[in-house]
C-alpha cells in the first residue's frame, strides 16, 4: 500500500479516525450529502475493516443479521444473514469502491492527540506516520471519531495462577496466530461470550475436544443463519426494496424482543431456557451452565447460527465447565472444585479493553479535556467540546443502525451550519444537570473503563439512546436546532456582538 504523506498545512473539513465499519459509513454520507466537504480517513492499521481486518480466529463471524448490521445504503446480497468475517470484509471492500472512498483513506496514520484553538476554530491533530515514524500536524474543522471503543493492540487477559507452567500455548482471540494447528488436540476455551461461543464450534469441526470453561454462564440463542423471507423477497422484489423490508422487520424484530426480555425478564429467562433445552440432550445440565445470575439483555445474548454451538455439544465435540480457576497446571487448569482440567491450547477468550476514541489525548486551548466531566449530547457530541462527533452504536441490537442515523445527522448538522455561516457548534449541558454511567450495560469491559468514560443525562438530549425507532424521530425527523446546541462564527468573522454566539 503506497502511503500518502500530508503535509502540516493540509487543512480539512472533516477529519474522520478510523476506517472500519463506522468510520467507512461515515465517509459515504459525507460522500453523498456533503460531495463539496474536503475530507479524509486515517486508519493506524494497514488495512480498512477495523474489527474485521483485526479478528482472524476460527469461526469468525457477526452476532447480528446483515441487513441491519450492513449500511442501509447497500443492500446485503449474501444469503447468509449472519455472516462470517470474511464475508463482511468483502462488503466493506465493495462500499469503499462503490463509494469512491480510496482516494481518501490514508493508512499506517495514528492520531495520539488532539488540540481545540478557539482563535482559530479548527482542530489541531497530531498524528504518527506508524511505517515511517514521522510526526506532523493536520488542521481540520471537525474531528469524528469512528474507532469504536475497545482497544485494537490489546485484549483484556486476566492472569491465572501458574500460568506459565502450562507447556502448549496460551492464545487471545484478538491475536490468533495463523500457524496455529489445533488438529486433534484437547483445547480448552475460557470464556462464556459472544466469542467463545464463536470460537467452541468452530474448533470442535477439528479438535479432538474443546471445552468452554465459565466463571458465569450466558445466554445463549440459536438463530437461522439463512433468513427465509429475505430470500423470498430477494426473488420478488427489486434488492433495495427487499434489503429496506427486510431491514424493516428484523429492526423491529429485534427491538420487540429486547422490550419483551426487559418488561417480562422473569418469563424471558423461562423461555430461553426451555429453548436451550430442546437444543440439548435430555439430561444434560441447563441449570447449571446456562442459568445466568442477570436478566436476559443485561447484557447481549449470544447467537448461535443454525445452533452450532449447542449441536457441537450434543455430538460430543465440545463440552461445558462452570468453575473457578485455581491455577493452571503444566498440562491444563486446575479448578477450584478440585477436578483438573487436561489441554494442548488453553484460548483465553475473556474480553476486550475499552480505549476512549482511540486514546487521543483531547484539549481545549491547551488545556486536557477531562471525559468523565463531559456528557453526551444525542449519543454523538460531547458537552463543552467544539466540532466534535463520535461514533457508538447500539449494545442491543445492530452496531451499524446508530451510526448510520448519527451520520445522517451529522450530515444535516453541518449543512445547517453552512446555510447560517457558523463555523463552530458545542453542546453546553445544565450546570445541575443529574448524571448516570454512558452506558446501562453488564459487560465486563463496559463496567471496567466506566470511570473513564463520558456521563449521559436524565433525558433528550442528554442520553445515549438504544432506541432506534426513537432515534429516527430525533436524528433522521427531529430538527437540528437545539437549546443546548451553542453555534459561534469563525474568529475572524465575527458579526456584532449581538449575534455572536446565538443560541437556537
Amino acid at each position: 500500500m503506497k502511503l500518502f504523506m500530508m503535509t502540516p498545512s493540509k487543512e480539512l473539513d472533516v477529519l474522520i479516525v478510523g476506517a472500519g465499519i463506522s468510520g467507512i459509513g461515515t465517509a459515504s454520507y459525507l460522500k453523498k450529502h456533503l460531495p463539496g466537504k474536503r475530507f479524509e480517513i486515517l486508519e493506524s492499521r494497514s488495512n480498512l475493516g477495523g474489527t474485521w481486518d483485526l479478528f482472524r480466529y476460527p469461526g469468525i463471524r457477526s452476532d447480528s443479521d446483515l441487513y441491519t448490521f450492513g449500511y442501509e445504503f447497500k443492500p446485503w446480497k449474501n444469503k447468509k444473514a449472519i455472516a462470517d468475517g470474511k464475508a463482511i470484509l468483502d462488503y466493506l471492500h465493495e462500499a469503499v469502491s462503490e463509494n469512491g472512498l480510496e482516494k481518501h483513506i490514508r493508512y499506517r496514520y495514528k492520531v495520539v492527540a488532539a488540540n481545540w484553538r478557539s482563535d482559530k476554530a479548527r482542530w489541531e491533530v497530531s498524528v504518527e506516520n506508524t511505517q515511517r515514524k514521522e510526526s506532523l500536524v493536520i488542521s481540520c474543522k471537525w474531528l469524528f471519531c469512528a474507532g469504536g471503543y475497545y482497544n485494537y493492540d490489546e485484549g483484556f487477559a486476566p492472569k491465572f495462577s501458574g500460568q506459565e507452567r502450562f507447556a502448549g500455548p496460551i492464545i487471545h482471540p484478538q491475536h490468533w496466530p495463523e500457524s496455529i494447528d489445533y488438529t486433534n488436540k484437547n483445547v480448552i476455551v475460557i470464556g462464556s461470550g459472544a466469542t467463545a461461543v464463536t470460537l467452541v464450534p468452530a474448533l470442535a469441526k477439528e479438535a479432538a475436544h474443546v471445552t468452554m470453561l465459565q466463571r458465569t454462564p450466558s445466554y445463549v440463542m440459536s438463530l437461522p443463519a439463512v433468513d427465509p423471507i429475505a430470500i423470498a423477497l430477494h426473488k420478488v422484489l427489486p434488492a433495495r426494496i427487499a434489503h429496506a423490508l427486510t431491514r424493516r422487520k428484523n429492526i423491529s424484530l429485534t427491538r420487540a424482543i429486547w422490550r419483551f426480555c426487559q418488561r417480562y425478564p422473569g418469563l424471558s429467562r423461562r423461555l430461553i431456557r426451555s429453548h436451550t433445552q430442546k437444543q440439548l440432550p435430555a439430561d444434560f445440565p441447563v441449570d447449571i451452565h446456562f442459568n445466568p445470575p442477570y436478566d436476559p439483555w443485561d447484557q447481549r445474548l449470544c447467537a448461535a447460527p443454525d445452533g452450532d454451538f449447542f449441536k457441537a455439544i450434543s455430538n460430543g465435540k465440545a463440552s461445558v465447565v462452570t468453575d473457578h480457576i485455581d491455577s493452571f497446571t503444566e498440562h491444563g487448569v486446575c479448578l477450584k472444585s478440585g477436578h483438573e482440567l487436561d489441554a494442548d491450547i488453553i484460548v483465553t477468550a475473556t474480553g476486550l479493553n475499552i480505549r476512549v476514541f482511540g486514546g487521543i489525548r483531547l484539549s481545549k486551548d491547551f488545556q486536557e479535556i477531562s471525559l468523565p466531566e463531559s456528557i453526551a449530547y444525542k449519543g454523538s457530541m460531547l458537552s463543552g467540546i467544539p466540532n466534535f462527533s463520535f461514533a457508538v452504536g447500539y449494545t442491543n441490537s445492530s452496531w451499524t443502525l446508530k451510526v448510520g442515523l448519527l451520520s445522517e445527522h451529522f450530515c444535516r448538522l453541518l449543512s445547517y451550519m453552512d446555510d447560517r455561516g457558523y463555523a463552530v457548534c458545542q453542546p453546553e449541558a445544565p450546570r445541575d444537570i443529574d448524571t448516570r454511567p454512558l452506558l446501562d450495560f453488564g459487560a465486563g469491559y463496559i463496567q471496567r473503563a466506566m470511570d473513564g468514560l463520558p456521563r449521559q443525562g436524565p433525558g433528550v438530549p442528554w442520553v445515549m439512546s438504544m432506541d432506534y425507532f426513537k432515534d429516527v424521530k430525533l436524528m433522521r425527523k427531529g430538527t437540528v436546532e437545539n437549546k443546548a446546541l451553542r453555534f459561534e462564527f469563525a474568529p475572524a468573522l465575527q458579526m456584532p456582538d449581538r449575534f455572536s454566539g446565538y443560541k437556537v
